[in-house]
């Protein structure tokens, strides 16, 4: 069973072909569209548009999927795929329309769109489930061997625990002896994720002895591992050298980025303006104080700057405690601040803040000097992360949450450095939208979940070998 589901891996050839298909599927629904509009009788002249713009929509529906990454399936539940169906079929029709009035198609109808939103959507759906549940039928479920010490164990099986769709389950956990239990356990795993601090030359030889069995390795983010990500190959003569790159963007880019950033900005106020103003006005009704909250936060080379927010806690949450995190159920947000925090309404004065260059809008979040220094004090690397300008979104907003503790927000940071590209920065605002409509994405620290459970929580499911 094995042999077959390795030969079945979901490679992006796959993928591709996959999204390929659903771009068929969403032509289907555009076709139902118009007949659910005009019944058996439609008008050559509107049909005739969409016939001239098929091919468009076609690659509309797969570039918006490949940034949404829609089909990417390991990591999500049936929920957060209807999250996704929902938004590119959001997106589709936003990109028809737009593609209507550049290519001069106006025939096609607008209420036909409207249809298609409710019936793509589900049309779509349907055969993202149908592929989903035959994804995970045919890879089945991955058994993991965690390797590491107690405290960073602990913490993966965890994370792996809380996995919303029991992709990964963690079986075997080893404490110690690395080396010797891994050759042992092997064979009955698919998986060997190496976590935390292990001696490098016992880790050599797993490494070893995993390519060999051609066995699947995950290693977790330390800092050793993240220096080699996208690393330079350069040649001297006959010798090959692997050169490290910096965490840093480069002059270019940075250019860009920041044109990019003025843009898009500039655009997004004009959109926006309406739902500013009604904040603007509902905050100032709402409590006493000022609409917007000005907190000191640090970016880019270490700079201090004023972030802009609009008030969601009461003008004096932190006269008397001091600089403090949000916390889930904090008795300090008023009842606005409630629902525009959880929208991420308030964020939205950061926009200024984008044009004035203090911010980006994609890059770690800025945190307050007296964090920072608290942050630094614990882990050196933290601050790698101000090479950059500090953003309105990050990696770490998009795929950790609202709660991850700092030293796993920062690896999410050096990575996005690491791998940064336009390109990048376009797939982290697209799925920014997703989790606007994740609650746990939006709340604060929660205190009762702040702390590792014991091994004792796992003993029955896993087998742990101190």
């Amino acid at each position: 069973m094995n042999k077959f589901r390795n030969r079945y891996e979901w490679n992006k050839f796959l993928v591709l072909g996959v999204i390929g298909v659903g771009a068929i599927v969403s032509l289907f629904c555009i076709y139902v569209s118009f007949f659910l509009k005009f019944g058996g009788d439609i008008p050559a002249r509107n049909f005739r548009a969409f016939e001239v713009s098929y091919l468009w929509i076609l690659v509309g529906f797969i570039f918006i999927n490949m940034l949404f990454e829609t089909y990417i399936f390991y990591n999500k539940s049936l929920l957060d795929l209807f999250y996704f169906t929902m938004l590119s079929q959001f997106m589709l029709s936003v990109f028809m329309m737009a593609l209507t009035y550049a290519g001069s198609w106006l025939t096609f109808p607008r209420s036909v769109i409207l249809v298609n939103f409710f019936v793509g959507t589900a049309g779509i759906y349907i055969y993202n489930s149908i592929v989903y549940l035959l994804y995970h039928r045919i890879r089945g479920k991955k058994h993991v061997l965690v390797v590491g010490n107690q405290e960073r164990a602990l913490e993966a099986v965890r994370n792996f625990d809380l996995m919303q769709n029991r992709r990964h389950e963690v079986t075997h956990v080893v404490l110690s002896n690395y080396y010797y239990h891994v050759r042992e356990l092997a064979d009955k795993v698919d998986i060997v994720y190496l976590t935390g601090y292990i001696e490098e030359t016992e880790r050599i030889k797993i490494y070893d002895f995993l390519m060999r069995q051609n066995k699947k390795l995950f290693i977790s983010t330390e800092f050793q591992n993240l220096m080699m990500v996208n690393p330079n190959i350069m040649n001297f003569e006959d010798e090959s050298i692997i050169e490290v790159s910096p965490f840093k963007i480069s002059g270019e880019e940075e250019m860009i980025k920041r044109l990019f950033d003025v843009f898009v900005s500039l655009i997004l106020l004009v959109i926006t303006s309406p739902i500013l103003l009604i904040t603007a006005i509902v905050v100032k009704l709402d409590s006493p104080g000022p609409i917007f909250y000005k907190q000191e936060r640090v970016t880019m080379n270490h700079r201090s700057f004023n972030i802009l927010k609009f008030r969601s806690m009461s003008s004096t949450a932190e006269a008397e405690s001091g600089p403090v995190l949000a916390t889930s159920n904090d008795s300090r947000v008023t009842k606005v601040g409630k629902v525009i925090r959880s929208t991420r309404i308030d964020e939205l004065p950061q926009l200024i803040n984008v044009l004035k260059g203090d911010m980006s809008l994609v890059g770690p979040r800025p945190e307050r000097p007296f964090f920072v220094n608290q942050f630094k004090a614990e882990n050196p690397y933290y601050s790698l992360r101000h090479h950059v300008r500090a953003g309105i979104t990050g990696y770490a907003q998009v795929y950790g949450k609202y709660s991850t503790d700092f030293n796993s927000k920062l690896n999410f940071d050096l990575l996005y450095i690491k791998n940064y590209s336009l390109a990048f920065d376009f797939k982290l605002l697209f799925q920014t939208v997703k989790i606007l409509f994740d609650k746990v994405s939006s709340r604060g620290v929660d205190a009762d979940n702040m702390a590792l459970p014991s091994w004792s929580d796992y003993e029955e499911k896993v087998k742990i070998i101190r």
